[in-house]
């Protein structure tokens, strides 16, 4: 884990999916305080338009351009969240192949860069361990997220369904309790903290950007930890 290599060892890291316009707000609050993230993107989605009906109103879900892929996440990692979002789960194997690999180049190419890490796509059960080694074995993939959240802040073996800590925004309270234990804990082996997202969600209360600008206040600019995306966290 590369920031071990930092003489710290302890580590934050943010992921967020779905590429929406939302992100370039969040990318600047994620830079006022020095915090780097992963952001997922589904580049057969790029660019086009949409709204999701959530807490009983219409949020925006309109896609970052796929030429603006590059500055936009710039100073952050792009991350692979297949090609048109699926579960994967229900697929079979070319599939599951196409959706993630194909995903991969396509992102590839926009960032300028390999990309090389993932987040699953779909809530509920949205990954398992056939999938997982069908993405180890035939893409470039060196990592995947789940949604599956944990109460742990120790590195896990499995890579490929590597679990976070805390649903942002939308477990705030759980968020902050868990920020205030991680700043808290003295160790001698590396621990990391782990949030996970969706920018769109932002936009479900007129709070939840000062809701997420205090949690950024707490975690941030701490001597004694590492901020890096996903790859400079994980891999």
């Amino acid at each position: 884990m590369n920031f071990k290599d930092q003489s710290k060892q302890k580590a934050v890291t943010f992921s967020y999916d779905d590429g929406v316009m939302q992100d370039i707000k969040l990318i600047e609050l994620l830079n006022k305080y020095n915090l780097k993230c992963t952001f997922n993107l589904n580049s057969e989605l790029l660019g086009s338009p949409g709204a999701l009906d959530r807490v009983g109103k219409v949020i925006a879900h309109n896609k970052i351009a796929p030429n603006d892929v590059k500055h936009v996440y710039d100073g952050h990692e792009v991350a692979v969240h297949t090609l048109t979002h699926p579960n994967l789960t229900e697929l079979d194997e070319p599939e599951i192949i196409r959706q993630v690999e194909q995903d991969r180049l396509n992102l590839s190419e926009l960032a300028g860069y390999e990309v090389v890490g993932m987040a699953y796509p779909c809530g509920g059960v949205n990954n398992d361990d056939r999938v997982a080694e069908i993405i180890k074995k035939n893409t470039g993939v060196k990592y995947s997220r789940t949604i599956t959240n944990t109460d742990s802040f120790d590195p896990q073996k499995n890579l490929y369904r590597f679990n976070p800590n805390v649903y942002h925004i939308l477990e705030f309270d759980r968020l902050m309790e868990m920020g205030k234990r991680f700043i808290e804990l003295r160790t001698d082996s590396p621990k990391i903290f782990y949030i996970w997202g969706h920018a769109y969600e932002m936009d479900y209360s007129k709070d939840n950007w000062d809701k997420l600008e205090e949690f950024f206040k707490l975690i941030s600019n701490r001597a004694d930890i590492f901020y890096g995306t996903n790859k400079q966290v994980l891999l």
